[in-house]
């Protein structure tokens, strides 16, 4: 799979929906993840990313405008350990759980589905980044309906032991605007990593689409440390 830019991948789509990006710095020494999410609807739009403890939740800006908050209002972003989980949805919480008990990431994910929303039955998309002793690797999940169709779910998760330095991988909800909303199909996207943090931070909130964006997250992890640096966006101020 060729290697391409987040500038040109998110320019050129108006609604990509939420998306999880992970991958390793161009210097190697800085575990980075980010995360976005988009809205079409005054509900949707209606939020902000804030920072709880280690990791961030949703809540809304207004909140005499929020009518439904069972799959909007959820915390994207937990850290366990060692361990930083990024995700779409309230799975978050389903795998901080599930690997505190011992599971692994894939087994965490066994009892949850796309969500219900029928007729885009949206993906859940979940990612991890593991730093430890000056290691680094990361995994990616989807759960997504098969082809639209609410009896089957398709569960894919894709491992990247050792990322190589300015790479990293992009999945996102879905492939494109549209009604329904197609969802994101095949592998994770390869895309540049670059090294500074905020002129990440910059690429992914100034190309993402102006009308739909809602939140940016970004975090980069020092490798042989563990500590961390964290940008947060919202266009609701």
């Amino acid at each position: 799979m060729e290697k391409g830019t987040l500038a040109t991948k998110l320019s050129t789509n108006a609604y990509p929906g939420r998306g999880i990006v992970i991958g390793r710095s161009m210097d190697g020494s800085k575990a980075v993840t980010a995360y976005f999410i988009m809205g079409r609807s005054v509900n949707s739009r209606n939020r902000v990313f804030v920072e709880d403890g280690e990791g961030i939740r949703t809540q809304a800006f207004d909140p005499s405008l929020l009518s439904d908050p069972s799959l909007i209002i959820y915390s994207p972003v937990r850290v366990l350990g060692s361990t930083t989980i990024v995700t779409n949805g309230d799975q978050t919480d389903t795998v901080y759980d599930g690997m505190k008990a011992g599971q692994t990431f894939e087994q965490s994910l066994r009892c949850r589905e796309f969500e219900p929303d029928g007729p885009n039955y949206t993906p859940r998309i979940s990612g991890i980044l593991n730093v430890q002793n000056g290691t680094f690797d990361y995994a990616l999940s989807i759960l997504k309906s098969h082809n639209g169709d609410p009896a089957s779910c398709d569960r894919f998760t894709f491992a990247y032991g050792n990322p190589t330095a300015g790479e990293g991988h992009f999945i996102h909800t879905y492939q494109c605007d549209g009604n329904p909303l197609p969802s994101f199909e095949g592998e994770p996207e390869r895309v540049e990593i670059c090294e500074d943090i905020d002129a990440f931070t910059e690429t992914l909130w100034k190309n993402l689409n102006e009308e739909n964006k809602v939140s940016l997250f970004v975090r980069y992890i020092d490798i042989a440390t563990g500590t961390y640096e964290t940008r947060i966006v919202n266009k609701n101020k």
